[in-house]
């Protein structure tokens, strides 16, 4: 997939293509209905799929206090995309200046002249332009007028819960620790990502020997707990080995703040490789993905009880993940 991050980037006999707009926050399954069906209309036309996102919520300059918390982060964002089919990513700033664009200049300036859109497809409560002052509507005034089509995409609906996809929906799923819920909604299982840094070696010294994360990881991280799941190495950041296969290790993961020992300011996430004891990491940038929840962060009287617990927790780890 290639990588644009402004429309200047985009060389100019680049188009035609088929355009899918949104925050595409953690390219969930209804993201991924929308890029299949412009992938669909992409092949008829002989154009490419082009989804034009942006780095950080809208929200973030528009209304800081109303932003909630992204379930991935850029970098996470271009690759989801990128497994999802799409062609190309114009992933733009949200800046100021940016959101001070009038509606009509986005789409001559971005859609027309960069991308040379032939359909652009939105949903139903698409907002674009300064002040929000353009929707689909408005998109499809402007598509008479300069030669492309709209098409305004439904509401992809959970048949069993009957309600609407959405970001939203995964991020509460995800603060109750409902990760395998999460994961029906997304299509795969939530993951942070972030480099493996050195922490305090608590759990080496407990038998348990982990990766810890570090603290600016990308990602949306569940309620406090122990998780199944696995951790994928990426091999170390610019290292020798940054081109080989990602390696996927069967993990048991804790999300907290080590209540037991109370000495752990933020919150962190540490993943235990099972069977693994001289496994190096540092360095290395992997994903943690999140399968099931096995209980809620807790406090021990002892250490004695704490590590029997970690045994109990491996078990039921080794079981969840079959």
């Amino acid at each position: 997939m290639i990588v644009f991050r402004d429309p200047m980037d985009v060389p100019r006999d680049f188009g035609p293509s088929v355009v899918a707009i949104g925050k595409f926050d953690g390219v969930h399954t209804g993201h991924r209905a929308v890029i299949d069906r412009a992938r669909v209309d992409a092949a008829a036309a002989g154009a490419r799929v082009v989804a034009v996102t942006f780095d950080r919520n809208p929200l973030a300059v528009l209304r800081p206090d109303l932003c909630p918390e992204s379930l991935v982060g850029p970098e996470q964002k271009l690759r989801l995309l990128a497994e999802a089919g799409v062609d190309a990513t114009l992933m733009l700033t949200f800046d100021e200046t940016l959101a001070a664009l009038p509606a009509r200049a986005f789409v001559e300036h971005v859609l027309v002249g960069a991308l040379a859109v032939r359909l652009v497809m939105v949903g139903s409560d698409f907002r674009f332009g300064r002040g929000g002052s353009g929707d689909p509507e408005f998109l499809r005034a402007l598509g008479s007028e300069l030669g492309f089509d709209v098409e305004v995409v439904d509401d992809v609906r959970a048949a069993d819960a009957g309600r609407r996809v959405s970001s939203t929906w995964v991020r509460e799923l995800l603060a109750d620790g409902a990760v395998d819920n999460a994961a029906r909604v997304l299509g795969r299982p939530h993951a942070v990502r972030a480099e493996v840094v050195h922490g305090l070696k608590r759990g080496r010294a407990l038998g348990y020997p982990t990766a810890n994360l570090a603290a600016d990881l990308e990602g949306f991280v569940p309620a406090d707990g122990v998780y199944a799941g696995w951790l994928v190495d990426h091999g170390a950041r610019g290292g020798a080995d940054a081109l080989r296969s990602s390696i996927r290790y069967p993990a048991a993961i804790s999300v907290g703040t080590n209540p037991t020992f109370d000495d752990v300011p933020v919150r962190q996430v540490e993943a235990y490789v099972l069977d693994e004891t001289d496994l190096d990491l540092y360095g290395h940038v992997v994903d943690v993905q999140f399968v099931a929840r096995i209980r809620g962060m807790q406090a021990f009287d002892g250490i004695d009880p704490l590590i029997a617990q970690m045994g109990q927790d491996v078990a039921d780890v080794r079981a969840a993940l079959g």
